[in-house]
């Protein structure tokens, strides 16, 4: 038996704290990008993944817009990771359909994909390259909290500035959708201010994102207008 679980709740306003350099006359700088209001970035129906031919999770439904989050809870083995890798396209549903409609769409999951031989400074350049905003890298290093460890290569970084090196990306990436696994994993109390203030910026200006969370990590209540809603999911029951 399966259990899904769905909540969804205007957040009262909150203020970030000031951690990290952070000043709430410091806005976290994200590109403004022309989205339509409320543009429906994701639209899932009946999704199913089965392994050994035991569903992960029962099949899901729902539809993300624009200024919108889905955090996605549950313990261990109950296809978190799976459903946003679902989503992100790096496996193939068994049933269901996915329809994504961003301009753009960025994945950030466990593995901080950061080149060990690779600078964080020219990890950060090379995808700035790829993404086409080559003016951004030295604002996403200054933002995350990185330019005492610009020079480092990426195996001498602690696994806390390899997080924050791959969330870098998010700020560079100038993606409409954000599908994140863990982020807060790693971080210490200054990282995860961080991320919730990179979130707000993000869906106040009317992105999208999909968060997989564990514990008691949630995202702070926003200062800007968006919404969040909660699917909580639990390790599927074995058929004998």
């Amino acid at each position: 038996m399966y259990l899904r679980h769905v909540l969804e709740a205007r957040c009262a306003p909150c203020r970030v704290p000031r951690q990290h350099g952070l000043a709430e006359s410091d806005p976290v700088a994200y590109p403004l990008i022309d989205r339509t209001p409320r543009e429906t970035m994701l639209s899932v129906r009946d999704l199913c993944l089965e392994r050994h031919f035991q569903p992960v999770f029962e099949p899901l439904s729902f539809k993300l817009s624009g200024g919108e989050l889905l955090v996605v809870t549950g313990p261990n083995g109950s296809g978190k990771t799976t459903l946003v890798r679902l989503l992100a396209g790096l496996i193939d549903p068994t049933s269901g359909s996915i329809e994504k409609h961003p301009h753009r769409m960025h994945y950030v999951g466990h593995e901080a994909a950061v080149k060990a031989e690779l600078s964080v400074w020219e990890n950060l350049a090379f995808y700035a390259r790829l993404s086409r905003n080559t003016d951004g890298a030295e604002e996403a290093v200054r933002r995350l909290g990185l330019k005492d460890c610009a020079e480092q290569v990426g195996r001498t970084l602690s696994a806390g500035q390899r997080k924050r090196t791959a969330l870098a990306r998010l700020v560079l990436s100038r993606s409409d959708l954000w599908l994140l696994d863990e982020p807060y994993t790693n971080l210490d109390a200054a990282g995860i201010a961080l991320v919730d203030s990179l979130l707000d910026a993000h869906l106040s200006s009317g992105g999208a994102c999909v968060m997989a969370t564990h514990g008691d990590h949630r995202p702070t209540p926003p200062s800007g207008p968006w919404r969040a809603s909660e699917i909580a999911l639990q390790v599927a029951a074995q058929a004998d």
